[in-house]
């Protein structure tokens, strides 16, 4: 039996040592990328000045630098031991993809050299055809193009240069997720730069800023490949919970496993060399789940580091006999698994634009920043919502570690009273002083992380940045962060129009700002809340706000194309009608093609692995009674046998109930597959085949509870979650 054989191969397992050199990290952190210090090593100086330059002030490199900065980046990575080269993209499966080609042109006298060009560096023509495309592109139209991100540092992977790039159609339509972030990311830095100019004139630039924090599990492998499901679909689609699992909370924060740390000590390591800023390590709430977090970078470069960190943890994993899971929710009633989304905007000066001030200008500055991210967010509440919507999250979204479906934002007492303030005070009086009608003296009090957490809240602040809590641990940072700083762009154009339209009717600049800030706090306060998100009560006064509370994937998704959402992409060149259609219908079909796959296994491991060993067990039972009743009298074994007749019954109950509520869900099943639209196809899984997952589990779990320990054929909760 597999989990038999699992369970003793565990027994053996003993820490490998990770494989890393002794000293310092900053001795070689960064010494796979071609970062500042490497360019400055091998590039010109006028090819130095083009990169600089195309990273800070998006200018175009010519193909000529582009010639002068390949071969530097050549002669680099050769240095490196790399033989091949890549470019390195993000298609919209969520994961990334590469093709590798060799450095060596083969030359007369059966020779070769290594060559690498400027054509080669900048664009790539990798077969788009079997990536999604939502009907962009047929599969007979097989051409697309990577176009190289100076903005993101090259790296040596696995001997192979990776250049990160990103991915359109042959028509130019974006087929990846670092496309349009790239666009919005450039968008909040024209809009933000703008308002901040009102504050500091010397204010250039404004980046956004990311610190993913990611949540993970570790199972042994050997464990792992004993259970069909989590292969397959990334969890436990059956198992019953263990008698002791966190509800001691004895796990989090304590002592690492011996294992589980030469794991992370390993890939810190690695990703330490790959210039990924990992700082955090830690045990998270549910046994064997774990947490890391990096220093904050720029938003772009913080997707490429996570995306990078993602794969090089299951890599690591392997070498350790264990494997990563990101799901959302592996293990049912435990804590899932979230990728904290920490955002900020940062100045070109140095300053963090959420980072209350020391003066009267920084703080109203602070204040204009803040107020227009709430207003934003409670304006496309449903678009934040679609943006985090998977099969795996709705899992987790509204359990008892995770926020639930409704887009509420925290800010913290003390912040309140200072908007309840600004709300009340409106326009300054001529007559007054600035600072005091404001009321300014109180904000510098709220200094760093002089705000509580709510872990209950999808979107909270949390001293200087505000925390997205509800992205989910699979997904691509992309997904959250493209559409936040998209509507905080839009929002602080808006903003500033309207300001500039009172200063130009004569109104004081200060007193133009408040006017503007008073009526849009009065706007979006309904997307305040400072309580409980989990509770009952939030729902009902929610629902009373206005507030939307979807709380299944296809609906978010649905919600989240609104004409008003499209018409903000279009408007800021983001994404086209038709590119976020395709999209669409690309989330829409891989929904359908999750729940698909879940229920196929579900209806294989409950027909032809659960099944068959409660039926063999219950001809135990069975004989075991006809033993009795042939030994003992009728009065002895009338009183002897109950129990066993009894479980005899539910053993059978429980079968009968899988087996037709199997059918029912195949059943369902094949009426969704006819459905040819995609959408009413997604809609159709989640209303029909859904619900019968939890009717299987129920009683599949149930028959786990009644036949004996050594005939079970998945391993238990009890042996995934507690690792040896």
């Amino acid at each position: 039996m597999l989990r038999k054989k699992a369970l003793e191969i565990v027994s053996t397992r003993t820490p490998a040592k990770a494989n890393i050199p002794h000293g310092k990290i900053s001795e070689y952190f960064g010494e796979l990328t071609f970062n500042e210090t490497a360019m400055r090593e091998y590039l010109t100086a006028e090819a130095y000045e083009k990169v600089t330059n195309a990273i800070t002030k998006g200018e175009k490199i010519e193909r000529k630098i582009a010639d002068q900065i390949a071969a530097s980046l050549k002669a680099w990575a050769i240095t490196k031991g790399a033989t091949h080269y890549t470019h390195w993209f993000h298609p919209l499966t969520g994961a990334t993809a590469e093709k590798h080609d060799a450095f060596i042109n083969p030359v007369k006298g059966g020779k070769a050299i290594e060559n690498f060009q400027g054509t080669q560096l900048i664009q790539q023509e990798p077969d788009a055809s079997s990536f999604p495309s939502g009907g962009i592109r047929n599969t007979f139209e097989a051409r697309g193009y990577t176009a190289w991100d100076p903005t993101s540092p090259a790296f040596i992977l696995e001997s192979t240069l990776c250049i990160p790039t990103i991915f359109v159609s042959y028509t130019g339509e974006a087929l990846d997720y670092k496309t349009p972030l790239l666009k919005a990311l450039t968008a909040v830095d024209k809009a933000a730069t703008a308002v901040c100019n009102y504050f500091d004139k010397d204010v250039t630039k404004v980046v956004a800023t990311l610190g993913w924090e990611q949540e993970y599990f570790l199972v042994d492998s050997a464990l792992y490949n004993s259970r069909p499901d989590l292969i397959l679909t990334g969890r436990t689609v059956f198992g019953h919970s263990s008698a002791k699992d966190q509800q001691l909370s004895d796990h989090y924060f304590g002592t690492i496993p011996a294992r589980v740390m030469e794991f992370m000590k390993e890939f810190e390591y690695e990703a330490h060399r790959l210039g990924i800023p990992v700082k955090t390590r830690h045990n998270e709430v549910a046994p064997n789940q774990f947490e890391c977090a990096p220093v904050y970078e720029e938003a772009n470069l913080a997707v490429d580091h996570n995306q990078l960190l993602m794969h090089l943890m299951k890599r690591v994993a392997t070498r350790h006999h264990f494997v990563v899971l990101l799901h959302e929710k592996p293990f049912a009633k435990v804590n899932g698994s979230g990728k904290h989304n920490n955002w900020a905007l940062a100045t070109n000066t140095g300053i963090n634009l959420l980072s209350p001030g020391k003066d009267p200008k920084s703080n109203l500055r602070f204040l204009t920043i803040l107020v227009n991210i709430l207003k934003a967010v409670h304006t496309h509440a449903d678009l934040i919502r679609s943006s985090i919507a998977s099969a795996s999250n709705d899992h987790r979204l509204g359990a008892n570690e995770a926020p639930p479906a409704i887009i509420s934002a925290f800010i913290g007492t003390q912040l309140t009273k200072v908007i309840n303030e600004l709300e009340s005070l409106g326009t300054v009086a001529k007559d007054n002083n600035f600072d005091l009608n404001l009321n300014i003296p109180k904000i510098p009090e709220i200094l760093l992380d002089n705000t509580d957490r709510n872990r209950t809240s999808p979107f909270a602040f949390t001293g200087n940045k505000f925390e997205f809590r509800a992205v989910g641990s699979s997904s691509t940072c992309s997904k959250a962060m493209t559409p936040l700083n998209l509507i905080m762009a839009d929002q602080l154009l808006k903003f500033k129009a309207e300001v500039d339209v009172l200063i130009e009717k004569k109104m004081k600049k200060q007193d133009a700002i408040l006017h503007v800030l008073q009526r849009y706090i009065k706007e979006c306060k309904a997307v305040l809340f400072e309580g409980n998100s989990y509770g009952e009560e939030w729902a009902a006064e929610a629902e009373k706000r206005g507030l939307s509370n979807i709380k299944n994937t296809p609906d978010a998704l649905i919600k989240g194309l609104s004409e008003q959402t499209i018409a903000l992409y279009e408007a800021h060149g983001i994404l086209t009608k038709r590119e976020m259609l395709a999209r669409h219908e690309i989330k829409m079909e891989k929904y359908t093609m999750q729940i698909q796959i879940e229920s196929r296994v579900i209806g294989d491991l409950a027909t032809n692995h659960v099944i068959p060993v409660a039926i063999q067990y219950q001809n135990i039972l069975i004989e075991n009674v006809k033993g009795l009743k042939e030994v003992l009298d009728t009065k002895s074994f009338v009183k002897l046998s109950k129990n066993q007749l009894q479980s005899i019954k539910d053993i059978s109950e429980h079968i009968s109930e899988i087996r037709d509520n199997v059918n029912k869900m195949i059943d369902e099943r094949k009426i969704a597959n006819k459905i040819e639209d995609m959408q009413e196809q997604a809609l159709e899984y989640n209303k029909k085949v859904l619900p019968y997952f939890d009717i299987i589990r129920y009683h599949v779990d149930k028959l786990e509870l009644l036949v004996d320990d050594k005939l079970w054929p998945l391993p238990k909760y009890r042996e995934l979650l507690f690792l040896k």
